[in-house]
C-alpha cells in the first residue's frame, strides 16, 4: 500500500473527485478537495493521481481551478454530487473523552452538526451525511429536531448499504 504524504494529489475510489493530501496519519488521510472541503479517508479508499504533475505547493497554495462563466449542474448530474461525511462519534471529535458526561458529549455532537450545516449553507454544499451510529437513538432524534429548524433542509436515512442504520443524509436546497 502506498504511503501518502502531505501535498500528494489523490483520487477517491468509487467517487468522481479527488484532492490534495492535507494531513496523513497511519489510518487517516485528510484531503482538501478542489472545493476547499476537508474529508478524511482510510488509505485503502484513495489512490495516487499519477496524471497530476508533482510540484512543491502545499494544499492551501494550490492554484485555483479555472471556472467557466456559466457553471450549471444538470439535475441528473446533481444526483451524483458526493455528500460530505461528518462522523459524529465523540472519539472522532475530541482527543480525549475524559471528564465528559453524556450531556457534554451530546451537546458537542449537536453543536458540531449545527456548525457543519451552517458551513454547508454558507459554502453552497448541497449534501451532508451525518454518521451518528445506532445506539439508543438519542442523537438521531436530536439531529432530526435540529434539521427541522432549517426550512431549506430535507433529511432522510442515508444509503443503507454504505452506512447501515447509523447515518442520516441531508439535502440543502440552495436558491440560485
Amino acid at each position: 500500500m502506498y504511503s501518502f504524504k502531505k501535498g500528494d494529489r489523490v483520487l477517491v475510489l468509487d467517487d468522481e473527485f479527488g484532492g490534495v493530501v492535507a494531513f496523513a496519519k497511519a489510518e487517516q488521510i485528510t484531503i482538501l478537495t478542489d472545493d476547499d472541503i476537508e474529508i478524511t479517508y482510510h488509505p485503502s479508499e484513495l489512490i495516487l493521481d499519477r496524471s497530476f504533475k508533482v510540484s512543491s505547493f502545499t494544499p492551501k497554495e494550490e492554484p485555483a481551478p479555472k471556472k467557466s462563466k456559466a457553471r450549471q449542474v444538470s439535475r441528473k448530474k446533481a444526483a451524483f454530487i458526493p455528500a460530505v461525511e461528518i462522523d459524529l462519534h465523540v472519539h472522532q471529535l475530541v482527543k480525549s473523552e475524559r471528564g465528559m458526561d453524556a450531556y457534554d458529549k451530546l451537546n458537542l455532537q449537536i453543536d458540531t452538526a449545527r456548525y457543519k450545516i451552517e458551513w454547508a449553507i454558507q459554502n453552497r454544499v448541497p449534501k451532508l451525511v451525518f454518521i451518528h451510529g445506532i445506539g439508543q437513538g438519542v442523537l438521531k432524534e436530536e439531529l432530526n429536531y435540529l434539521f427541522q429548524r432549517y426550512s431549506q433542509v430535507k433529511f432522510y436515512d442515508a444509503d443503507y448499504q454504505k452506512y447501515g442504520k447509523g447515518a442520516t443524509e441531508i439535502y440543502i436546497h440552495q436558491n440560485a
